[in-house]
């Protein structure tokens, strides 16, 4: 399976001058990513949901139903993606919704897509309108329509694309619009993975990287990963460090504490932007209502950030509460930082 890169999130890779690229496609992080649906870890509906369209796509020579994957980041979108391109045999092209900017942008890519290739769009949702009204032909018809000329002179023509699976990949399932989500035949939402999963997960991680690992180093790593492999993944890179140069070479539940204190990553996975944020709530705001606006102001950092990357997690696990009024800090966030209840706020 080839990939193609024709846009990705936020940059545009160049991979033959060394610039920047995504962090979901460094090579280290291409290493560590699953290539076929049996390596998978967690999801296990999803992952059944896509062996049975994958299978019945490849007995009828079918290129697989579309799909639509939501979620909190760096919980397997883009690597589900890859697995799907990889079974089918087909290519892989990737881009994302602010690269495609015009109409042309993705027209071009379409037309260069052969029989059988996977399409992925990261963040589809922020796609402009009139460039995702060019999906909807592409998607149900396997053609794009052109118009030529203007005013009386216009004409439209038809073109026949080859079929093509489309997978989308979204943080934020409720900004999408009804007709492009309606489109998708298989719509499947990726949930947060148990420690068990994460520590799996890690102790693979660990052995791609050859790094030697105990059981309790992959439980204590699992517990403060914020139930999200890129995470899990991420703070191995930075334990394994660590272990090099103050440890003796085995990652163990002491050596990921020590390393973990020092990136400021606490017992349950927050880091100092989450307690930031809770103590922004309980002190500024009394513990709450607050809006979202605010608690961005007060941070000075971007409320989408606040949104997509803090809260799922801090919502997941009870330390705050989303409410028509606003944000709350719950009773196990004041206890998990220590800090008095004031009786009369849960009463």
């Amino acid at each position: 399976m080839k990939k193609k890169v024709e846009e990705d999130t936020d940059e545009k890779p160049d991979l033959s001058s060394g610039s920047c690229i995504d962090s979901d496609h460094e090579p280290e992080t291409m290493t560590l990513r699953p290539q076929r649906i049996s390596e998978y870890v967690g999801q296990d509906e999803i992952v059944e949901t896509l062996k049975i369209a994958i299978q019945a796509a490849t007995e009828r020579k079918e290129p697989v139903d579309h799909v639509l994957l939501h979620g909190p980041p760096g919980l397997g979108k883009t690597t589900l993606a890859h697995i799907i391109a990889n079974e089918t045999a087909g290519e892989l092209t990737i881009s994302s919704g602010p690269a495609l900017e015009k109409g042309g942008d993705l027209i071009g890519i379409l037309t260069h897509l052969e029989e059988g290739d996977v399409f992925f769009i990261d963040e589809i949702h922020r796609i402009p309108k009139p460039v995702e009204e060019f999906l909807y032909p592409a998607m149900e018809e396997f053609a794009v329509d052109f118009v030529f000329d203007k005013g009386m002179h216009a004409r439209s023509h038809r073109y026949r694309l080859n079929r093509f699976t489309l997978v989308g990949a979204t943080t934020r399932v409720g900004l999408l619009s009804a007709p492009l989500r309606d489109r998708f035949g298989i719509f499947r939402n990726l949930d947060f993975y148990s420690g068990k999963d994460l520590a799996r997960i890690i102790r693979r991680s660990a052995a791609l990287l050859d790094v030697p690992i105990d059981d309790a180093g992959a439980d204590e790593l699992a517990m403060r990963s914020r139930g999200t492999p890129r995470i899990a993944n991420r703070l191995l890179k930075r334990v394994r460090d660590y272990t090099q140069v103050r440890a003796d070479g085995i990652i163990t539940k002491e050596t990921v504490q020590a390393a973990l204190a020092l990136e400021g990553v606490d017992t349950m996975g927050l880091t100092n932007l989450d307690r930031r944020y809770m103590r922004t709530i309980i002190e500024f705001y009394k513990g709450g209502p607050v809006g979202i606006e605010a608690i961005a102001a007060t941070l000075q950092e971007e409320a989408d950030t606040l949104v997509d990357v803090v809260e799922p997690y801090l919502l997941k696990i009870g330390l705050i509460m989303r409410t028509p009024s606003g944000r709350k800090a719950s009773e196990d966030g004041y206890r998990h930082l220590g800090l008095r209840i004031q009786s009369n706020l849960f009463s």
